[in-house]
């Protein structure tokens, strides 16, 4: 992984996450060097520092994207508009849940992300999806080419504290499509507008807004309903296998990095084991979950678990993990296959030096992961009856 950072896990990770999602090195370096002496200040102290520094390089991309407006160079514009809501993301990300200016940066990243897809001519499509009176925001990505017949669709989620603009950034749903797989990232409780403009925070029940995802894709005629998959990263390696095992409708489940017992493992963190996704550790899992105290989190936390239900997944399942996750232990990964016996098809795959991403998701080198994952998807599609899918 590449570390500006020789003492800040959480600043190396979130850097290498902004690389994997268009991020410019030239850019990034900029960034990065400014922050060396703060960053020995630790993840917490020198969070104002990291987001001016990324809000500062995002505001000058915006700057130049209206000059390339102005001369008429849309698509150029459109990929300053893409890099700039990579930076606004990385900064908001990592501030304090009361931190106000982050609500601005959350803004402007929307903002600078419909643009980029717009100027930009993406195969991206911003879809609201019906939930509790509510909705949810996703963005959906057409198989390419379609060929006019439904094509099969993996829904996609996120983590603690990741966005569906990650999820597209990361290529996940571009892998996808160029195997004629159409997939939908979306913004679920406890994330990302979900969390943040509807006041939607997490549940235990992960099947419950995944099914209305589901409900949403079974209205879309370019989306073989009999074919829809499910998948997430690093927390959502509990999210996704919880709603595989209690929405039937999925016909396939992926877990890029195992959470086979997130609530034990909040206990070890307190305890200072483990690296932490974010600064502000312990007021962001109570922000994300609805807890008012750390007593109430921790008290709710052990419920966070894949140990009842993970014998209920009946459909072929791909577990993804870091050899050297330095987030989630290998044993979570161990424990997940070996609970899942009811899959007709499981796999448990690590990356190791030889391959590259060997750190949590695969942060350290994304594309490899990425690739394996939608290859894995397209051939389990096939042996399920799909048509039009290649590898």
């Amino acid at each position: 992984m590449l570390e500006y950072f020789p003492t800040n896990y959480v600043w190396n990770l979130s850097t290498n996450l902004a690389l994997a999602m268009g991020g410019n090195i030239g850019e990034i370096d900029v960034i990065c060097r400014q922050l060396i002496d703060a960053s020995r200040r630790g993840d917490d102290e020198g969070t104002e520092a990291f987001f001016n520094a990324w809000c500062a390089q995002a505001d000058r991309l915006v700057e130049l994207a209206a000059e390339d407006i102005a001369a008429g160079r849309r698509l150029s514009a459109g990929a300053k508009f893409g890099r700039a809501s990579t930076y606004y993301l990385t900064a908001e990300r990592m501030q304090h849940r009361d931190y106000a200016p982050r609500k601005v940066a959350y803004q402007k990243m929307l903002d600078s992300f419909a643009k980029f897809t717009e100027l930009g001519e993406e195969n991206c499509e911003r879809v609201t999806i019906p939930y509790n009176g509510k909705t949810l925001a996703g963005l959906f990505v057409k198989a390419n080419p379609a060929g006019g017949k439904p094509a099969p669709c993996l829904a996609f989620f996120n983590g603690l504290d990741s966005t569906k603009e990650m999820i597209y950034g990361s290529g996940i749903q571009q892998a996808l499509a160029a195997r004629g797989v159409s997939s939908i990232s979306v913004d679920q409780p406890g994330v990302g507008e979900a969390l943040r403009l509807e006041e939607l925070t997490a549940i235990v029940e992960a099947e419950q807004w995944a099914g209305a995802v589901v409900d949403y894709l079974e209205t879309r005629a370019d989306v073989a309903s009999n074919l829809i998959g499910v998948g997430a990263w690093s927390l959502g390696g509990y999210y996704a296998p919880r709603a595989a095992a209690m929405e039937k409708r999925f016909r396939l489940c992926v877990a890029w990095g195992a959470n086979f017992n997130w609530g034990e493992l909040q206990r070890r963190r307190l305890a200072r084991e483990g690296d932490r996704p974010v600064p502000h550790y312990w007021e962001h899992v109570q922000w994300v979950w609805g807890k008012k105290t750390l007593d109430e989190f921790m008290a709710f936390a052990p419920a966070v678990t894949l140990q009842p239900v993970i014998d209920k997944i009946t459909v072929p399942f791909l577990i993804t993990h870091g050899a050297n996750d330095r987030q989630i232990p290998q044993e979570y990964a161990h424990q997940q296959y070996e609970g899942a016996v009811n899959s007709p098809k499981r796999e448990l795959k690590f990356f190791t030096p030889r391959e590259g991403g060997v750190e949590h998701c695969s942060a350290d080198n994304m594309a490899n992961g990425r690739d394996y994952i939608a290859d894995w998807v397209a051939q389990t599609f096939v042996e399920l009856g799909a048509e039009g899918v290649r590898t």
